[in-house]
């Protein structure tokens, strides 16, 4: 039985006040799998309860609830986690070319501020619908998660460089063949980011390094490299509640975690960008104030 750990030692890496977790699955019951998804998470169902208490534990105050795999095009859960939530979380659904314009409002109206494309095995819309998912976006003044093998970037760097949205290379650009900070891909993604629609998220390494836990060290090379380049485009998340770990043994220590992945930014300055002001921008979300701490 797979048990997520929720309280503990914190993170060493102190986290500003206003921090946002840009990635994370919630589920609440009632919402079952459906057919061409990966099924709901192992061990008992990941609640937004549960992350309130995790938030608390890694010092996170705000939260992008990205729609999971397991509803596909559904997005009846997200929207039921975004009530939980409140004020302090706003969404990522999935759309595609035949949502109604009176859908894209109501999805506007439960929170939501963005729109998910999943190239993977698994995923509910794929890179064939991108520009019209784009288009659909641009006119709720929406962002893009874009998540496929960054391997192929290359072949795909002309399209998203005409995206309208402001968009985020999910998952350290999942480069599952390896790369190095100066492999032809890494410099499409610093002209991407030169571009000036489009961010990078530190997000779920493991599910792309080819060297390992627990320093990551092919993705930390990569991350790095561009975290110096443009500190203004990076954004974090932590993937709670770490979807694919089916076992125990697969399951992260996330305030070890934390640590390893943010120690990837070069000092406080860039922390507080990732972590506050960068995803207030790519997300639409409002200036946290001192007010608010």
């Amino acid at each position: 039985m797979l048990v997520r750990t929720l309280s503990g030692n914190p993170p060493k890496t102190k986290l500003p006040k206003g921090a946002v977790d840009t990635q994370m699955h919630a589920y609440l019951p009632g919402y079952p799998s459906l057919p061409g998804g990966p099924g709901l998470p192992a061990g008992d169902l990941p609640t937004p309860a549960q992350y309130l208490e995790f938030m608390r534990w890694i010092g996170i105050d705000r939260v992008i609830v990205t729609q999971g795999n397991a509803q596909q095009r559904d997005n009846s859960n997200l929207n039921a986690c975004l009530a939980e939530f409140g004020s302090i979380a706003r969404g990522v659904c999935v759309i595609d070319s035949t949502t109604s314009d009176p859908e894209m409002d109501r999805l506007s109206g439960a929170g939501n501020v963005g729109a998910r494309i999943m190239d993977l095995p698994g995923g509910a819309v794929n890179l064939g619908e991108l520009e019209a998912v784009d288009s659909k976006a641009a006119s709720q003044g929406w962002m893009l998660a874009v998540q496929f093998d960054g391997s192929n970037i290359l072949d795909h760097e002309a399209r998203l460089a005409r995206l309208k949205s402001r968009w985020v290379l999910d998952h350290h650009g999942k480069f599952f063949a390896g790369v190095t900070p100066d492999s032809p891909q890494v410099a499409a993604v610093k002209r991407l980011i030169d571009g000036g629609r489009c961010w990078f998220k530190f997000a779920g390494a493991y599910e792309s390094s080819k060297s390992g836990g627990p320093d990551y060290a092919d993705v930390a090379a990569v991350a790095r490299e561009i975290a110096a380049y443009a500190p203004e485009r990076i954004v974090w998340g932590t993937n709670w509640p770490h979807n694919l770990a089916r076992e125990q043994a697969d399951y992260p220590n996330d305030a070890a975690l934390t640590d390893t992945v943010l120690g990837w930014l070069p000092d406080d300055t860039a922390r507080h960008l990732a972590l506050v002001k960068n995803p207030e921008e790519l997300y639409g979300l409002p200036a946290w104030t001192a007010e608010r701490d």
